[in-house]
């Protein structure tokens, strides 16, 4: 969008006002990016879809969405975001609907020489990756991005090297030293991690002898081939509807980091408490999470082997099980986490989402919030370091669940609260930005670039979602949700690993690119630049 030059100047005074106004509780604009912020998140309504609202200087644009025909479909996996052959919305006057698949984490990566289902056809060399969160089997999708709609998804597999089928994943990271994609499923002690090929049929191979069976979502290489995996898995919920810590901060060093299926050790990072000399108390509401949660506090932590192949063996084994009883730590539902660039892999962001429900006794001051927390360490191979808050959530920031470094000192956050909350604070979710070397104890809110609306399809769902009793043959979700916030320059080496260079978001022309999917609802994946939009594929060179 032009601003004329009256209008600039006037808005520029106006942004040197809002900047003051920051320290108060206000947020404006994102020092080093230049974009403003939304003022206001999208409110929930009952049969109203909602718009969705991008800070100005942005644009999206459409890289795939649900109703696109996979090019070459297999059993029950015929659409990008739908399964089976069922109306994609109900018909008039019935509920009957095909499940939705959630397109989840997106991977980028810029590659030679790639096949799809038509021998004949030129793919390119820009493609998005990405596992799908619901429906049966899980599968594997392509989005190839310099190619037409009809060839513009390709399905990868849905099925193991074992002819098993897949689980549904939620996480996925490319890992350069094993030239292999991983996804994680989010399945408790059926979860785990799996490695596939880039291949036209993929292949797949089940790790959970190596990596254990846990509720992985996040995964993230460092410099030295180990593996940061974040653990998503609910506690128990108490009579004030707080939740118990549960989920777990995990790294795999691989003996061979080319073959990941040669094993190695699983850790998990284990906090001490605020003395420095006790075990951390991660009981519900004790004295320890709340310090965790409060501005300035740091905790000594350290990593802990739990399972080691060579010690014990190949068989897969329950991970979260195994954490708890040689003294993990276990966080408020942390889902993903990422290296700060230029920082030689010392300083690991990862969310926490907290409870998710606004009459959760541990919202004020035991992370029923959530927020941003940050283990920081001396270099990739020590043995220990540091975790303390980044940014403690509140009832208009919550939820935070997918993280991208934006540039080197701002992450993008995105919010995952569910319709229950979005119901209880009538505000659908928002995209921020948040500034790591802020001390956001000042009271400074995070600046919101995206203020998520609800497709009509979306709307359709929640008025479905709430009918009791539920519809037999109704399977999905409702509000639209925000996943998958990816900035890469799809560079496959080790020098294009998460955390390595500085990124540059929202590039219009350029090697960086930004990517989301809005869940539920019509399962679009978006492109988002800068404006105005004019990326062509030859302005990209791959360097190898």
């Amino acid at each position: 969008m032009r601003i004329p030059r009256k209008r600039s100047l006037a808005v520029a005074a106006l942004g040197a006002a809002a900047a003051l106004l920051a320290t108060a509780g206000v947020s404006s604009a994102a020092p080093g990016l230049g974009i403003t912020d939304v003022p206001t998140p999208n409110t929930k309504v009952a049969g109203f879809p909602r718009p969705d609202k991008l800070s100005p200087e942005l644009a999206r644009h459409i890289v795939a969405q649900g109703s696109m025909a996979l090019e070459n479909p297999s059993g029950a996996n015929t659409y990008y975001g739908y399964d089976g052959t069922d109306p994609l919305i109900p018909l008039p006057g019935t509920t009957l609907e095909a499940q939705k698949t959630e397109p989840d984490k997106n991977t980028y990566l810029v590659l030679p020489f790639q096949k799809g289902a038509d021998p004949a056809y030129d793919y390119g060399s820009h493609f998005l990756f990405q596992g799908h969160e619901t429906g049966a089997p899980g599968y594997i999708t392509r989005v190839n991005l310099d190619a037409d709609v009809d060839h513009r998804v390709t399905l990868l597999a849905n099925s193991d090297v074992t002819g098993a089928p897949l689980p549904v994943f939620d996480g996925s990271t490319w890992d350069p030293f094993a030239k292999r994609l991983l996804f994680t499923a989010e399945l408790g002690n059926s979860g785990g991690v799996w490695q596939a090929t880039t291949a036209v049929p993929a292949q797949v191979q089940d790790m959970s002898g190596a990596l254990g069976r846990g509720g992985y979502e996040g995964i993230q290489n460092d410099s030295l081939g180990n593996l940061y995996i974040v653990e998503d898995v609910g506690g128990a919920t108490l009579p004030d509807k707080s939740k118990a810590p549960n989920s777990f901060l995990y790294r795999f060093v691989p003996v061979n980091r080319a073959d990941l299926a040669a094993g190695g050790k699983l850790q998990v990072l284990s906090l001490q408490n605020a003395g420095g000399t006790a075990a951390f108390d991660a009981s519900v509401n004790s004295a320890d999470v709340a310090a965790l949660h409060t501005y300035g506090t740091s905790f000594k932590a350290s990593w802990v082997t739990i399972h080691d192949t060579a010690v014990d063996g190949s068989t897969p084994f329950d991970s979260n099980a195994l954490a708890k009883a040689k003294g993990g730590t276990p966080f408020k539902r942390p889902e993903n986490g990422v290296f700060r660039p230029g920082t030689n892999f010392r300083e690991f962001y990862f969310t926490e989402t907290g409870d998710t429900n606004a009459t959760s006794g541990a919202n004020a001051q035991f992370g029923g919030w959530g927020g941003v927390l940050v283990y920081k360490q001396a270099n990739a191979s020590a043995t220990g370091g540091t975790v303390s808050l980044v940014y403690k959530g509140d009832q208009d920031h919550t939820g935070l669940d997918n993280i991208a470094f934006l540039n080197a000192d701002h992450i993008g956050v995105v919010e995952d609260a569910g319709d229950g909350l979005h119901s209880q604070r009538n505000a659908l979710d928002s995209a921020y930005d948040i500034q790591v070397s802020h001390d956001y104890s000042d009271g400074a809110l995070p600046v919101r670039f995206l203020a998520e609306g609800r497709d009509a399809s979306a709307t359709i769902d929640s008025g479905l979602s709430s009918l009791s009793p539920l519809p037999a043959d109704f399977h999905n979700e409702g509000d639209n949700e925000i996943t998958g916030i990816h900035v890469s320059d799809g560079d496959p080496t080790v020098f294009g690993i998460l955390g390595v260079k500085i990124p540059t978001a929202f590039e219009t022309l350029g090697r960086w690119r930004t990517f989301y999917t809005q869940q539920h609802g019509d399962n679009v994946t978006y492109q988002v630049t800068r404006r105005p939009f004019t990326f062509r594929p030859q302005d990209e060179v791959n360097d190898n």
